[in-house]
């Protein structure tokens, strides 16, 4: 008998060895986080921190929220979506998406005019300001692509309220995120470009010039959920601690602003 058992020993570990495997907790599996390129700085801080409290990996992936969204739609393994408005949230949600009850606001930011770095400039923006004298001859516009990433939707509806769309559309250099956008400005690729304050904030190769007035564009909102999909247990708690004070501060010392005001109490 002893000596069938030896024979079969290997055999057994190859067997417990695989169903071990398919018993693995989610949790020791990495959490997958889809985020907008804007948050970059901040939630690598963040992610780090949680995984000191933790221990749970977290893996980001970064880019435009639209992109990030359509690839959720399709299938892309994610236990957490970080949008960076609430439009394509909602569009997240509406196609079943989300997690129910998981949803939750976690930050703002702000519009910003930005330039190359150098001697500090302001620039006072107002309906009639000539945008074009100081693009300068052939120079373009940096924005992120108003046709679909929230940073470009935003600029496009503050410059629609300026009356001045129509002018900069056709000097305008989009791009794929709001990340690469900034990058153009600060590489001297273009002399002017429109961005969240929390971006500028991470390139000293960059000045602020002017911040857009909030009365010019929609509420800056991102939002945070968990993934339908999801088996991982650190989605929520990871959602949840997107709004502690010590994240919060992360945030606010990245250039991210307070959560806009709503009107009406809502």
């Amino acid at each position: 008998m002893l000596s069938v058992f030896r024979r079969l020993a290997p055999a057994l570990a190859v067997v417990l060895a695989f169903f071990a495997g398919q018993a693995r907790p989610a949790a020791e599996e990495p959490l997958r986080v889809f985020a907008a390129a804007s948050l970059k700085n901040a939630l690598d801080a963040i992610a780090s921190d949680f995984t000191r409290k933790t221990g749970q990996q977290v893996v980001i992936s970064y880019g435009a929220t639209s992109a990030l969204a359509r690839q959720i739609e399709n299938g892309a393994p994610a236990d957490v979506f970080f949008s960076a408005d609430e439009d394509w949230m909602d569009y997240a949600a509406q196609r079943q998406l989300l997690k129910p009850g998981t949803r939750r606001n976690v930050i703002g930011n702000a519009l910003v005019l930005i330039g190359p770095a150098g001697p500090p400039s302001a620039v006072a923006i107002a309906p009639g300001l000539d945008w074009l004298a100081m693009l300068g001859p052939g120079g373009r516009l940096a924005v992120a692509d108003p046709r679909a990433v929230p940073a470009g939707k935003y600029a496009q509806a503050a410059l629609e309220k300026l009356g001045t769309w129509a002018v900069l559309e056709p000097r305008l250099a989009r791009a794929e995120n709001v990340r690469l956008a900034l990058q153009l400005v600060a590489r001297g690729e273009a002399p002017l470009g429109i961005v969240y304050a929390s971006d500028q904030h991470a390139e000293p190769r960059t000045q602020a010039l002017a911040t857009f007035s909030t009365g010019l564009h929609p509420p800056i909102v991102y939002p945070a959920a968990v993934i339908v999909t999801s088996r991982n247990p650190s989605a929520g708690p990871f959602v949840a601690a997107l709004s502690e004070p010590s994240a919060q501060v992360i945030f606010l010392s990245n250039g991210f602003k307070p959560l806009p005001l709503r009107k009406n109490g809502s």
